[in-house]
Parts: structure tokens; C-alpha cells; sequence
């Protein structure tokens, strides 16, 4: 099969990715054991190019292959149905550009819904259905839940998202920018910002400085210690452990406040920009973050440990929300949810970072419960604190280095792609330039993409009240869905 082998956070002429009929493409991807992480079209003016990138995991290398399809040809051979791990993104490339997967086992809209929506069902006497949303009480984003339960059983759930029509990928070729790369998924801010700001950097030929490339990792750090924190509290709170969620809401508190500090937003806003960073770690903060994160590891610790020694709060969590390994890899679960369930990925260490490959850290892999997320965040939790407490050390050596550089224009006929690991897991932002130098199409996928679909699989086999519990198990994004 033809292709091009690239890095993490690297570009390659556009022009250069080998491009094959879709029908041997087809037949490459259905039997091929390297994972989709991103797979989009692009307009081609009589043609759609249908770009995939595949990741290499043992090797932390990134496989790009292209099709040129064109727009009389109205469908091709489903690849879904060989190889489950494309089913959401033919679904999303057909909703985009209606070249029809033929023999798609389920396909269905991803963002656009209409009011003809169908909706599967289950037939028999004591069956029912239960609806739940768009519309959710106090802040949740719009995301509709259908239940075919017998009686308390659920045994199927089916997700209907995409009420969210803001168009960000549109946006970011027409006005790309840090801030709106940082507003597209909020409780992703560094993760977001960090990405947009590599492909832009790659694309652009401009080379930051360790300080603020060290810089930006602390952040990436803090934001999954801050999140996980919050998701403990928010956990043990569905399964009204109360003071376990109020501890953990505290110190979660402790923090963002300290990303203030460094940065004056609580979530990190416009701390990363293109060329660098804007703020500064200097010793003095350096040691009062140090400090802060000592103090938060005994609470995390000690209420951790109190928690899981409460044989109710063990009842609610062990055997709840299952799947297995197997399913797991089969739907391509990515991240927490993918290392929750037994699959061994993680972006920092299979696409090795400069930063991180001293630290001799290994993903917790857990297994299959909601006990499993809890342990997982706890783990990493901990491993984040070390690697932040770490960095800081590193930044003493870089100290005299500039925190920014200036940009260089972009390059034409380009194409770039950013890997990071988001708190949620895989995050992958990909990028092409046109022949003047111009972005010509930006393509997010949110590691919520891969692992809905895992929720509504869990859910099955528990009754609908462990919904909630399960729903923030998993905690995934909707608006980093509704692109």
C-alpha cells in the first residue's frame, strides 16, 4: 500500500502523500492492525480527497495514505465492515460529502439530526423507553439518551448528539487563532490551544524554545490533574459519598487558582500562543507550585484511600459500567477511557515526547469497571504531579531562554499533524495548506469522537440508575463532539 510515514507534530508536503483508488484503499484499511486517528475530505474541486492518518503505536509513528474520489462516484465498499474502527468516521465523511459506505451497519447521522431521526427499538410486553434530554437540568450541554430498558434494565442505549452547530473547523480556515482554538472544548483549554499552536508552528517552519515548550507541558499537566481532581469529587458525589466530593472539590480549587497565578485565567486562557507562551514559570512561582502540589497529593492520597475503604462506596463502583478489552479496541476507545478498559494507549509515551521520555512512567491500565476510572484518574493524578514537579526542575536549565518567538509565514501545499494526549486522551488536529500558503482545511478529532459509543455499550446489563454514574465515569465532551 502506498503511503508516507510521518512523526508526531511534524508536516509533509501536501503533495507528497501517495494517493490511491478508493478501492484499494478500502481493502488496505479493512484488514490493516494500525489504528485510525484521523480520517476526513477535503474539497478538490471536481473531487473530495479523503485523507487518513493511521497510528503506528509501537513504533510512535504516524502512516498517511489519501483517495482521490470523485464527485459522480456516489458510494464505495464500507470499510466499517471489517474493521469496526472506522465506523464513526465513514458516518461523519458521508454526512459531509454523501458518498454513501455501502454496508454500513449503522449508519446514522453524527451531527446533522433531523426530525425524522430513527431512533432503534425493541419490541415485547414489558419493554420500555425512556428519553432523556436535549435539554438537561443546571449546565450540561444539549445531548439526547434513549433507553430500552425492562424495567430497571437497560439493554440498549442509544446517544443522539450534534445540537451544537458552530461550525469551528470552518472557522479555523477562515480566522484561525489561539483564542478560538482554546474556546472550542473549555475543559481542554491547554490541550486544545497546545495542538492548534504545534500544527501552525509545523506548517510554518518555526522552531519555539524548550522554556516554552516545558512551559507548555507543565500546563497540559495541571489541566488533567485539575480535571481528574473535579471528576473524583463528581464520581463519589453521584454515589452521594458527599465528603469525598467536597474534599475533592477543594483541592481541584487549589489548582486552577495556581494556573491563575501563572497565567490569569483559572483555565489557562492565552497562556499558550503561536511561537511560544505568554507567561513566565519563574523560581519563585516554580517553588510555589512545587509546594501547592505536595499539599495536594496528601488530600488526594488520604481522601482516596478513605474512599475506597467504604465498603458502600465499593458496592456502587466494582461491576458497574463493564466492557471488555476486546470490545474496547474494537470501537477504538481512546485515552482514560481506553487505559479503563484495558487498551495500553497513551499519545505522551507511544508518540515519545523530548520532555517525557526520562521519566520512566507507564500508563495505568486498568480494567474494566467503574471502580477502574476511579483508580485510573487517581494513578494519573499522581504520575502528573511528578512529571510537573519534574518539568519545573527542567525549566531552571532553560531559564535564559526567550518564552516566544516570532512567526514565519505559512508554507504552501502543506500538510501537519499534532498528537496530545488531552486529559481525555487522544486529541488530533490536522491541518493543510493551499498552493498560496493559505490554511485550505482544519480537522479536529476530540477524543469524545472515539468514546461515546463506549458509554452506550457499558450502560448495557445495568439498571438505568447507574446511568449517572456511568455518564460521569466516562465524562465526555459534548461540545468537543459538536464541532
Amino acid at each position: 500500500m502506498d503511503n508516507c510515514v510521518i512523526n508526531n507534530n511534524k508536516r509533509v508536503n501536501l503533495l507528497e502523500i501517495p494517493t490511491v483508488e478508493i478501492e484499494k484503499l478500502r481493502s488496505y484499511l479493512s484488514v490493516s492492525n494500525l489504528r485510525p486517528i484521523s480520517f476526513f475530505g477535503s474539497d478538490w474541486g471536481s473531487a473530495v480527497k479523503l485523507f487518513v492518518a493511521l497510528a503506528d503505536d509501537e513504533r510512535g509513528e504516524i502512516i498517511l495514505c489519501s483517495s482521490l474520489i470523485d464527485k459522480s462516484i456516489k458510494s464505495y465498499e464500507s470499510i466499517t465492515k471489517d474493521n469496526y474502527q472506522y465506523h464513526m468516521f465513514e458516518r461523519e465523511f458521508f454526512e459531509q460529502f454523501r458518498i454513501e459506505p455501502l454496508g454500513h451497519p449503522w449508519l446514522k447521522p453524527v451531527r446533522k439530526n433531523l426530525n425524522d431521526y430513527e431512533f432503534f427499538q425493541m419490541e415485547g410486553e414489558e419493554l420500555h423507553e425512556v428519553a432523556v434530554g436535549p435539554i438537561h437540568a443546571g449546565v450540561i450541554e444539549p445531548g439526547h439518551f434513549r433507553f430500552s430498558c425492562q424495567g430497571e434494565k437497560v439493554y440498549n442505549l442509544e446517544i443522539m448528539l450534534g445540537y451544537q452547530h458552530r461550525n469551528c473547523e470552518s472557522l479555523m480556515v477562515k480566522n484561525p487563532s489561539n483564542q478560538l482554538a482554546e474556546s472550542i472544548c473549555g475543559d481542554s483549554t491547554i490541550a486544545y490551544n497546545l495542538a492548534y499552536s504545534q500544527v501552525i508552528e509545523e506548517l510554518s517552519d518555526t522552531k519555539i524554545t524548550n522554556k516554552a515548550k516545558i512551559i507548555r507541558r507543565i500546563a497540559l499537566e495541571m489541566e488533567r490533574i485539575a480535571i481528574h481532581i473535579g471528576d473524583l469529587g463528581a464520581i463519589l458525589g453521584d454515589i452521594a459519598y458527599l465528603m469525598g466530593k467536597e474534599v475533592f472539590a477543594t483541592t481541584r480549587t487549589l489548582v486552577i487558582n495556581t494556573m491563575l497565578e501563572i497565567s490569569g485565567s483559572r483555565f489557562g486562557r492565552g497562556l499558550i500562543v503561536e511561537g511560544g507562551v505568554n507567561f513566565d514559570i519563574d523560581k519563585k512561582l516554580s517553588e510555589k507550585i512545587s509546594a501547592m502540589l505536595d499539599n495536594v497529593k496528601k488530600t488526594v492520597e488520604k481522601m482516596t484511600k478513605a474512599a475506597l475503604s467504604s465498603s458502600t462506596v465499593m458496592s456502587r463502583l466494582e461491576k458497574t459500567g463493564s466492557l471488555s478489552t476486546e470490545t474496547a479496541q474494537q470501537i477504538n476507545l481512546v485515552g482514560l477511557m481506553g487505559r479503563a478498559f484495558g487498551v495500553n494507549l497513551d499519545s505522551r509515551f507511544d508518540f515519545l515526547d523530548e520532555f517525557y521520555k526520562d521519566f520512566k512512567l507507564k500508563p495505568f491500565i486498568a480494567t474494566n469497571d467503574a471502580y477502574s476510572r476511579f483508580r485510573i484518574r487517581y494513578k494519573e493524578i499522581i504520575d502528573s504531579i511528578f512529571i510537573v514537579k519534574k518539568l519545573l526542575q527542567k525549566l531552571e536549565e532553560f531559564k535564559n531562554e526567550e518564552i516566544k518567538v516570532q512567526m514565519n509565514p505559512l508554507i504552501p501545499n502543506g500538510f501537519a499533524l499534532s498528537v496530545v494526549e488531552a486529559w481525555r486522551g487522544e486529541l488530533v488536529h490536522a491541518a493543510t495548506t493551499n498552493e498560496q500558503g493559505q490554511l485550505s482545511r482544519y480537522k479536529i478529532k476530540d477524543p469524545s469522537f472515539n468514546n461515546w459509543f463506549g458509554l452506550a455499550l457499558a450502560l448495557r446489563n445495568n439498571g438505568i440508575s447507574d446511568f449517572p454514574l456511568c455518564n460521569k465515569g466516562f465524562d465526555l465532551s459534548y461540545c468537543g463532539f459538536d464541532l
